[in-house]
């Protein structure tokens, strides 16, 4: 939808880079693209005309001018995830597509326990949904933090670059941990296995938010996920 947008404003065919690819049904409130075009076109105006031409469930909130050789993706030191838990005995249809409902009793000490073990760089093909094209999947997770803030809990990860559905998978294992199903302190076995069928489950789409990408120079696209806003 975007690079058709693109291609209609600025009359040509346009290709875009995106700092973070999502599955559906996950959510993006700090996603950042980038494109090459030759054509002019006045920049300051241009968040107004895409917002013109996109549907309501999604907006650009910025435009800027990068020197050549800018990647969205390639280009990102840091990206920034946050996964939404609606733990409550009952679900809300409210939060049907906005987070994950649990209603099972969870242990948060044991789910902050476990996570200590994912900090730092490590191997997580144990994590890994299908293998990157290279092969390579370490990773260096720079802040996993867990909190409860009312009904919800807020699962924010940070990393240099994440394999495919790491995160979702982190979360389904962390769960696990919370509801008793799965020992905290077995979180360097499953690392060290390099194996999927070691970790836990998936955790579902609609609950991860692209929350937002640093790059170098200071730039964060952050933007906290609306659910969490003002909690």
């Amino acid at each position: 939808m975007l690079e058709g947008a693109l291609s209609q404003l600025f009359a040509s065919p346009i290709k875009i880079s995106a700092a973070g690819r999502t599955d559906t049904g996950v959510h993006a409130t700090g996603q950042v693209i980038s494109f090459v075009t030759g054509r002019a076109f006045p920049f300051d105006r241009l968040a107004i005309a895409l917002n013109s031409a996109l549907p309501a469930d999604l907006s650009v909130r910025d435009v800027a001018l990068e020197p050549p050789g800018f990647s969205a993706r390639f280009s990102a030191r840091e990206r920034r995830y946050v996964y939404a838990i609606h733990h409550a005995p009952d679900r809300s249809a409210m939060l049907a597509h906005r987070a994950q409902h649990v209603y099972a009793a969870l242990d948060l000490d044991a789910m902050i326990e476990a996570a200590r073990a994912l900090r730092g760089e490590h191997d997580f093909r144990s994590f890994c949904g299908t293998l990157p094209d290279n092969g390579v999947t370490v990773r260096c997770v720079k802040h996993l933090g867990i909190e409860r803030r009312g009904g919800l809990i807020r699962v924010e990860i940070a990393a240099d670059s994440f394999v495919h559905r790491m995160v979702r998978t982190i979360v389904g294992t962390l769960v696990e941990c919370g509801k008793g199903r799965r020992d905290p302190g077995s979180l360097p076995a499953i690392l060290a296995a390099r194996d999927r069928s070691a970790a836990g489950l998936t955790a579902p789409a609609h609950g991860l938010y692209l929350a937002g990408v640093r790059y170098l120079g200071g730039y964060d696209s952050y933007r906290e996920p609306p659910i969490f806003a003002g909690s």
